[in-house]
Parts: C-alpha cells; structure tokens; sequence
C-alpha cells in the first residue's frame, strides 16, 4: 500500500500538498483541501473495496452484474423454460424488451412438461407446485375479450394483453379501433396477438391504417379458431391479407369488410372457395370489389350463406341475377346505394327463384327498383316476412300493391322517404295484404296526404298490431279515421310530429279499437290536448303500459290526473316539454296505484322544488327520472333526490 501512494510506511506527515500525482483523482475518493495535511498511521492501512479497481495510476468503477447484460437469446431460452403464464406475465412487466420477447413466443417454442419438470419442482407458491399443463388447462378457453381505443391502441398494449391474458381464460374476442397514426397499431402488434392468443375467434380492425397484410398473415397463421373478422378503413390491407385468412381459417363464419380499398375480386372469392362455414358478409364503400367478386363469393358459399349486405359498391345486374339464383341459404339481403344496378337487376333476381328462403329484405337509394322490379321480388320470395324501402325515389303506388298482393307472408313493411307512396297506396296495401301483416310504418313520406277517398265495402285489416306513421306532414284527421277503420285490433301507436292530427281525429279513432292499446306516442303532436289523453285512458288504461307526450305543449295536469286515476299498468310516461307543474306530480304521488319505473319531465319550467315529496315518493318505483331543463329545480334538489332514490338513474 505503501508503494501505491509513495510513501515510507512510516509516520510521516505530508505538508499541505496533495498526495496523488494528478490533482484530479482525489475527488474520486474524499473532497479535501489543497492545504490539508493528512497523517497515516502505520498500524492500520487503509483498506479500499469494490467497486473500484486500481491499476497503476488509475482506476474506473466495476459494472455491477446484471440479467440485462444477457442476449436476447440466452433470454429467449430463460422464457421459453418458466414454469407457466403467471410466470410469464411477471416478467413481462420487466421491462419492454422482456415484454417484447415474450410476446413474440409462440405456443410451440415453449418448452413442454418433462423440459421444465425439475424447474417447477423447485417453484413453490402457497405450497402448491402448478405445472405447464394445469395452466394450459386455464389458458385454452378464450373466454376474455378486449378493447382498444384512440390513443391506447398501440403494439405495447397489444403486446402486454397477448402476454396477459394466457393465464387467465385466453383472449377470445379483440376490438382495436384506433386513430393514432404515429404510434397506432401495426403488424408487429398483430403478430403478439397471433403468438399469445391462439384461442382467438373474433377480431375487429377499425381505422388502422398501419396496419397491412403483414398482421393478418400473422392471424392466419396464430389463430386458425377465428370465426369473425371486421375490418373496416384499413387501406394497407389487400386480397394477399384476405386470401391468408381465407386458406388458414376453415372457421370463418362472419366477414365485414368497409372502406377497405386494396381489397377486390380476388379476396372474395378465396374466401367463397375456402370458407366452407360462411354464414354472413358484409361490404360497403370498397372501389375495386365488381360483379366478379360478389358472383364468385356466392355461387361458392351457395348452401351456407344466410346473411348478405351490399353498400356503395360499383356491382351491376350480374351481381344480383347471382344472387337471386344462387342465394338458395339467404335468409336476410340488404342493397343500399347501387348505383349501377337498373329495373333488370332487381327484376331478374326475383325471377331467379333462388331467394325462397329470404325473410328480411331492405333496399335503400337504390333508383334502380321500380314497380317491375318490386312486384318481381314480391312473387320471387314467397317466405318473406320483413321489408324496408328507403328512398326508392321512383316506386308508386302501384308497385307497392302489387308487391304486398304478392307476398302473402308478408308481417312487417317500412317505408322511408319514398314520396311518390300516397294514402291510395297506403291504404290500398291494407286492402290487398295477406292476413300476416302486423307492423306498418310510414316515416318521411311527404307524398301521403288526407284525400277525400270514397272506399267500397271492404273487411278490415284484423291482423295490423303495429303502425307507425312519423313526420309526414300531409297525415292529417282524415287519414287517422281511415286508419281506425281498417285497423280496428291495433296494440302499438305511434303518430310523432304530425301537426296536422288534432283532437277531432284521434278521439274517433278510440271508439274503433277493440284490443286494448299497450303503448301509445303522440310526441311532437301539438295539436293535441288533454281531451285526448283523457279518453285515451278511460278506454284504454287498463291496457296502457307506455305513454310518450313529449312536446305536446296542450298537455296539462289535467292529463295527470287522468293518468293517475286509469293506468294500472303505466311503467313508462314521457311529458317533456308540456304545461305540467307540481300540482300535477303530486297529483300523481297521491295515487296508490301508479308504478312508474320511467318518467321524463324535461324541458317542463313549472315544476319546481316544491315537487321533492311528490318525486320522492314516486321514487319508491322508479328506476330512471328525467329532470334535464327543468331550470326551476335547484341544484340541492337534484342531490337530494339523488341520496334518497338510490336505485333510480337521475338525469339533470
């Protein structure tokens, strides 16, 4: 020791003047002073440990040991050993190296029971030793499902759920709807999830545009158990993506595809080819998909495909002559905005008669569909039950009657924004419909208006349960007593923001109904008072369980009283917007007969704090109250209501 610091072992004193030939090293060791003089005894010499290590004149500081100075390989081989998935997922939270080797092991590099016997032997937990077998057990079920969104859709979350959720039930279903084009999900984050999640069944890709075949070949490979794919805004993605899932997922079961623009024919018809157990598709808004795609697809899946949805696709005739041909499994079809296909299509596809076992059938913007073409698939589909039009901007009155004339199964029938549909045809399907008809709806049509129509005898419709006729402005009283007529066994009313329905059209139809109406909405009909609801429940009370009056600006307490003293098996009342103050909630809190779970009062000015006890007796059945707008009820009010109705869901 003597000899490293140069002097005599003795004890010497060193004047003040340092004792080490460079002036900077003592700073390693002690701050002294330039004029400081230090004394050594020589019966004790100083003693120096780790972590420094001298040599010569100098010396540098030992690196502490580390698992961090390990390859990834030497770690790989670490990993692949531990004993099962909680395991795994403790050291996955490491750090995102560890986390990144974890989650790009596949099932098949781990290393299998008698490999790692003598290292669960020694893992004790609780006292138990758990075996990679117990935990594949637990593994297997793909029972959990996950969802990312926005900003926490990223490879690092994928790759902590691919690593995560192994030992908990397996990942089942993943949704990833992400718009973070800096650092959103890419193929590597897909290829986690194939590696960890084998067990993986349905998987939605939503606005990812970093996203390419790369991960779906991925998937193909990992999860040859996946049944339901959605993707939709992933411009990466082309047929070679779809044609991997399609070879390596015999499963597949459901497909949606929207504004997928790199996939086209080619990808449609390998899934038609390999996906024997096809049963739903979906396409909307995808440029390069033509009639080769869709007739390829279908002429494929013939026996198996039961639900069809075609949107904003550049398909013709061809598609739809294949559909109606070779669609013998199609139970539900939707066409929305086909430019391309004319009156032939829709004639040909109902002359195919193919579609027999169609059921629910919605077409919309569709210009293509005229009266031929209507009155082809009326005859074409004769175990029809549902059907929609929407904005059929050149179907007539005669069209629709010859349709429902022909499709004699027919129980339900929309229509929305078709205006050249008047009251003649409205009435003049009641007529001609078969005895299955029991819901008709009416919404948009501004070509039905009242006229002076001179009927001849006729039966009514006694099957209709349903109606529904919302914002038509032209639906006045007259149609209303038309509708009583023909309608005598309605349940179910809806006549929202008609203006032109006033009490001396709905009292009328009251008196024709011989059912009792279960749920009734007037909303938006400012025309009517409390006259109406006044023998609506007189006749009707006993039956009404849903009563909507929202922004009926006549309707008074007097309503409320009505309402308390009739309707035993009200549940649901709806009055926002109307004259109704707090005389009439007490009103309504004094009778012991009302169980109201709903009831809405917003936008009402007049009803103020001094209906606390009425609304807090009324809360004994409650489970949602409205109270939003209502600006003359105080914020200490609300909580109040709020502590003392626990259970009930309080909107303000």
């Amino acid at each position: 020791m003597s000899k490293l610091f140069g002097f005599a072992g003795d004890d010497d004193f060193c004047p003040g003047r340092s004792i080490y030939p460079n002036p900077k090293e003592p700073s390693l060791f002690l701050s002294l002073g330039h004029h400081v003089d230090v004394y050594f005894t020589s019966s004790k010499r100083t003693r120096i440990s780790a972590p420094f290590v001298f040599g010569g004149e100098r010396f540098e500081q030992k690196r502490q040991a580390s698992i961090e100075v390990l390859p990834d390989e030497c770690l790989f081989e670490i990993f692949r050993r531990l004993p099962g998935g909680e395991e795994r997922s403790a050291c996955a939270c490491v750090s995102k190296r560890w986390l990144s080797l974890l989650s790009n092991m596949s099932r098949d590099e781990l290393c299998d029971k008698k490999t790692t016997q003598l290292l669960n032997e020694s893992v004790e937990k609780n006292g138990e030793v758990k075996s990679r077998a117990e935990n594949q057990e637990i593994e297997g079920g793909g029972c959990l499902s996950r969802c990312l969104e926005g900003k926490k859709a990223t490879d690092i979350r994928l790759s902590a759920i691919a690593v995560g959720t192994a030992s908990r039930g397996g990942l089942g279903k993943l949704s990833i709807c992400g718009n973070n084009s800096y650092h959103g999900v890419t193929s590597a984050g897909l290829r986690a999830i194939a590696r960890g999640c084998p067990s993986l069944k349905a998987l939605t890709l939503w606005k990812l545009p970093l996203v390419g075949d790369e991960g779906l070949y991925e998937i193909a490979n990992g999860c040859h158990m996946l049944e339901k794919l959605d993707l939709c805004g992933c411009p990466a993605i082309s047929d070679k993506g779809l044609l991997a899932i399609a070879r390596n997922c015999p499963n597949l079961t459901d497909l949606t595809i929207e504004a997928c623009s790199g996939i086209g024919n080619e990808g449609l018809q390998a899934v038609g080819r390999y996906c024997t157990n096809l049963k739903s598709i979906s396409i909307e808004n995808c440029p390069v998909v033509g009639d080769q795609g869709i007739s390829g697809l279908v002429s494929s899946a013939t026996y198996g495909l039961s639900k069809m949805k075609l949107q904003a696709l550049n398909v013709t005739d061809v598609s739809l002559a294949v559909i109606g041909h070779y669609g013998k499994a199609v139970t539900d079809l939707v066409l929305t905005n086909l430019p391309n296909v004319s009156e032939k299509g829709f004639w040909v596809m109902g002359n195919g008669h193919g579609l027999q076992k169609l059921k629910s059938f919605t077409v919309t913007s569709c210009r293509g569909l005229t009266d031929t073409g209507l009155e082809a698939m009326g005859k074409g589909c004769p175990n029809l039950k549902q059907f929609c039009l929407r904005k059929c901007a050149f179907l007539t009155d005669n069209g629709l009657v010859l349709f429902v004339r022909a499709a004699k199964s027919l129980e339900s029938l929309q229509l929305e924004e078709c205006h050249r549909i008047t009251q003649l045809g409205c009435f003049g399907s009641l007529l001609n419909c078969g005895a299955q008809l029991k819901a008709l709806a009416m919404v948009n049509c501004l070509g039905i208006r009242d006229l002076n129509l001179k009927l001849p005898q006729f039966s009514p419709c006694k099957s209709l349960r349903s109606l529904c006729v919302r914002n038509c402005p032209g639906f006045g009283d007259g149609s209303l007593a038309l509708m009583g007529k023909f309608c005598p066994q309605l349940q179910y009313v809806e006549l929202s923001g008609l203006k032109g329905v006033t009490d001396a059209g709905f009292t009328p139809l009251l008196e024709n109904y011989d059912a009792g109406l279960v749920k009734v909405n007037l909303s938006g009909c400012v025309n009517v008072s409390d006259k109406v609801v006044s023998a609506l429940t007189e006749q009707h009370g006993w039956t009404l369980e849903v009563l909507n009056l929202d922004g009926c600006v006549k309707i008074t307490d007097a309503s409320l009283a009505a309402i308390a003293e009739n309707c035993l098996l009200l549940s649901e009342l709806y009055v926002s917007r109307c004259a109704i103050s707090d005389s009439g909630l007490m009103v309504m809190a004094c009778s012991n007969q009302l169980n109201l779970q709903i009831f809405s009062v917003s936008g009402c000015s007049m009803i103020s704090d001094q209906s606390l006890t009425a609304l807090v007796k009324m809360g004994q059945t409650l489970l949602g109250l409205n109270l939003q707008h209502c600006n003359a009820i105080s914020t200490s009010t609300v909580d109040l209501l709020v502590e003392r109705l626990w259970r009930c869901d309080i909107l303000s």
